[in-house]
């Protein structure tokens, strides 16, 4: 019977059933979008297309994939580990500047060409977007790992503050970096432009594609996906969940805090530099001034409001306010402007708008529109039957004192 049970326990376990039902809706959905923007819409009425173009426009796919890519690494260190990041950005900006030196012109002192599509008499250094990939990834974890270590101490408001002073130290960084002792790091804010194309199968692709470049964007999104739940089901998983519902309890039952968090750090950074890549391929090209606090704050309502911890949750919190932010907002302004002939500038209100949603979110809905089933108990276990939350005894009062 031993040997029947070790044999049964040495099969490979699939992922839960509504892991598997979510991957394939979302494998379904980015099939369906390929295949009505690429052969369904330009066969239907001009009218309908500049409606789709104008509310659905592909640009704004593409980039609402590039959210959902820093999304999910954001979700590891905020969802999971409990690790109240506010400066995510500063990732992003690494990750993008990456590309900037190394899939284009910027270096014109150097002439290295590796895999990439761009003609060889084009100076610079010219790697292969697979391959940058790699090293931005690689980049922002070891970042990762120093920004994360001042931190392994603090905790809550502290924890805050310092992640917040990384964010805004890492784009001025950017920003003053183009005569570091007579050496041009990132051009100031002039930016790097044009980065190179994205190569598949010797097709370069454009920085509007949607064809490729949308699938290669939902490719990425998906692989993150699948590091997040395989993450989170494994021993590191656990021992974030642990550190986050309670540091102290964790140590004791043989966490290793620091290890743990600065793989935490390590394994979101690495998103932020995968969706920075991205980022710059997308708009080709990468801009100091673009680097603002605003991205690591739209970040964490994408988390917050998607359900925190939840993976799937976290993709329809990013694809909901990227929508909003970048198109859904100024189509909808345009509508009422023209139907009531007013003169409001609706993308103004953008971020009033934020703050009054996640007002509502934490009043009516704290654990997020697609909460993580542990979070919300933990959330609602003070909660009489009525859903209204009942205050603490005295001991716990004591203690939180």
């Amino acid at each position: 019977m031993a040997i029947i049970a070790r044999k049964k326990s040495s099969k490979k376990q699939r992922a839960p059933f509504s892991q598997r039902t979510w991957s394939i809706g979302f494998f379904s959905l980015a099939v369906l979008i390929y295949i009505f923007y690429t052969y369904i819409l330009p066969h239907t009425p001009d009218g309908f297309q500049s409606q789709i173009q104008t509310w659905f426009p592909p640009s704004a796919l593409n980039e609402a994939l590039v959210w959902v890519i820093a999304a999910l690494g954001l979700n590891i260190v905020v969802g999971y580990a409990g690790l109240l990041d506010l400066g995510f950005v500063a990732f992003w900006a690494i990750g993008g500047y990456t590309a900037g030196w190394f899939m284009s012109g910027f270096f014109n002192q150097w002439n290295f060409h590796f895999g990439s599509e761009s003609a060889k008499v084009i100076p610079g250094i010219h790697l292969s977007f697979w391959l940058v990939l790699v090293i931005g990834a690689l980049i922002c974890a070891f970042f990762g790992i120093v920004i994360g270590a001042p931190t392994l101490r603090l905790k809550s408001d502290y924890l805050a503050i310092v992640t917040l002073g990384f964010g805004e130290i890492i784009p001025q960084i950017f920003v003053n970096g183009e005569n570091i002792h007579g050496f041009n790091l990132s051009n100031g804010t002039k930016g790097i432009s044009p980065v190179d194309s994205i190569g598949i199968f010797g097709k370069r692709l454009g920085p509007f594609d949607l064809n490729y470049k949308y699938m290669i964007f939902v490719a990425m999104a998906a692989f993150m996906v699948f590091i997040s739940l395989r993450l989170r089901s494994g021993r590191l998983g656990r021992a974030w969940l642990a550190i986050r519902e309670d540091e102290l309890a964790a140590s004791m039952m043989g966490v290793p805090l620091m290890k743990t968090k600065l793989a935490a750090y390590a394994v979101g950074a690495i998103s932020g530099g995968l969706a920075g890549v991205a980022y710059a391929t997308h708009v080709n090209g990468i801009f100091a001034e673009r680097f603002q606090f605003s991205i690591s704050i739209i970040l964490l309502a994408m988390v917050v409001l998607g359900g925190m911890g939840n993976v799937w949750g976290v993709m329809v919190g990013a694809l909901l306010i990227a929508w909003v932010n970048s198109t859904g907002l100024p189509a909808f302004g345009n509508e009422i402007n023209s139907t009531f002939h007013t003169n409001i500038n609706f993308p103004s209100y953008t971020f009033l708008i934020f703050g009054a949603l996640l007002i509502l979110m934490m009043l009516f809905r704290r654990e997020g529109i697609l909460p993580e089933s542990r979070l919300k108990l933990l959330m609602h276990e003070n909660d009489d039957e009525s859903g209204n939350e009942q205050p603490h005894d005295e001991i716990s009062e004591e203690e939180d004192l």
